[in-house]
């Protein structure tokens, strides 16, 4: 028996190197554009049958590696050069978004095509918002009409949920801005979105990209206003996205006042600096003293590092709610005032679950120093209360209702008697 181990075969032979040019050749979308257009060419404007020859093509041609060279075509009817121009030397066809009819309809079809196709080739969604990003940064390159036509493609797909409001960055480009292209085309694109969801569907999609703060700087620094802003959409038919833009703009400044307001006490500034400071801002805001004492509550209970223990936050919230009684009197001058106050205390104790406790205290606290009105407690307690740990909160202050009826019968009658 021959106990050698037996040698393996090796592979021999000449080892050829790739040629970059072959190379280059592997990545050449030119017969890939060609197969397209033909398709395209064939269908027409038959936008059924350009999804169904989408559809098919995509099990034989590249898509993935030539996802921008096919969306090219989609839309400008061949390959764009940087800067939004026809590459000369490609072949191209007249049946794509910029050659089609400039009408909701026609958008809405075409935007079909799309949704179509990424649904069916998943791993087209990531290359076709990169393609919305760059054509957004060509848009000099193009006709209005065709800016108009990609305007209302855009709104529609964002309505959808097709593209993520995040290409709309694309838009704060500073040639596009200054020359007025972005807000022109934002125009188009929000009254197209509107009209195929709302206006809390962009409120919603803005907010979810960090984009509903943002939408001022479609315009050039100089006119970087609301009132500009306002006017500017209003006058396009767009009240709603003023209104919207209103709101943010409010939204920021309330967060900006309660920062202001956090620092303040935490520095232990007299309470009358503060008095007179959140007066003047509460001016200029043009803020409601409801608004306002929301805002000065939270800020009180967020200047301070609370105790975990139940049975010590009670007493370390006295304390520091005794300190800024003057502060929440000086903005609880009306009825309204002091039922929202009594509102973000309900749900600021059912929130924060070491204060279940402290809610009677911290409103007889109140009551004693001439924050809170008797008729205010008594008409949140048999009406004005929210559902948030209402009947923990009723039972904890049955006690104290009982008595303020009790005292306020008993001066009732004392003035009966008087008289």
């Amino acid at each position: 028996m021959n106990n050698q181990k037996q040698q393996k075969p090796t592979l021999t032979g000449q080892r050829f190197k790739t040629r970059k040019r072959d190379e280059k050749e592997r990545f050449d979308p030119t017969q890939f554009q060609e197969s397209i257009v033909q398709g395209l060419n064939q269908t027409g404007t038959d936008l059924e049958a350009v999804a169904k020859f989408l559809d098919a093509s995509g099990a034989k041609l590249d898509y993935r590696r030539y996802a921008e060279t096919l969306f090219d075509i989609l839309v400008a009817g061949g390959m764009l050069a940087p800067g939004g121009t026809l590459s000369d030397d490609m072949t191209r066809t007249e049946f794509c978004l910029f050659t089609a009819q400039e009408d909701l309809e026609t958008m809405q079809a075409y935007a079909q095509v799309f949704n179509k196709l990424i649904r069916r080739y998943k791993y087209l969604e990531k290359g076709f918002e990169e393609e919305i990003k760059k054509l957004l940064l060509f848009l000099k390159g193009f006709t209005e009409s065709e800016r108009n036509k990609l305007a209302m493609l855009t709104g529609i797909l964002l309505a959808n949920g097709n593209i993520s409001a995040s290409i709309l960055s694309s838009l704060f480009n500073e040639n596009l801005v200054k020359e007025g292209v972005s807000a022109a085309f934002a125009v188009k694109l929000f009254k197209s979105w509107i009209n195929e969801k709302d206006i809390n569907s962009v409120a919603a999609s803005l907010r979810k990209v960090g984009m509903d703060n943002r939408l001022m700087e479609l315009f050039p620094a100089n006119r970087r206003s609301y009132e500009h802003f306002s006017k500017y959409f209003t006058d396009a038919g767009l009240k709603e996205l003023s209104d919207f833009a209103r709101n943010q703009q409010s939204i920021g400044a309330r967060k900006e006042l309660q920062k202001e307001l956090q620092e303040q006490m935490s520095r232990g500034d007299p309470q009358k600096e503060i008095i007179a400071f959140t007066k003047e801002e509460m001016k200029k805001a043009n803020l409601s003293e409801q608004a306002m004492i929301g805002i000065i509550w939270t800020s009180v209970m967020s200047s301070v590092e609370w105790n975990k223990k139940e049975e010590l936050v009670t007493e370390q919230a006295i304390k520091h709610l005794k300190q800024y009684s003057p502060l929440l009197k000086a903005f609880t001058s009306q009825g309204l005032s002091e039922l929202s106050l009594l509102l973000k205390i309900q749900e600021y104790c059912y929130d924060n679950i070491h204060f279940m406790k402290a809610f009677q205290k911290i409103v007889v606290l109140l009551y004693k120093a001439d924050v809170l009105s008797e008729e205010a407690i008594l008409k949140w307690y048999t009406e004005a209360h929210v559902a948030k740990g209402k009947s923990v909160f009723l039972e904890q202050m049955k006690k104290f209702v009982e008595w303020l009826k009790n005292a306020e019968e008993e001066s009732e009658s004392e003035e009966e008697e008087a008289d």
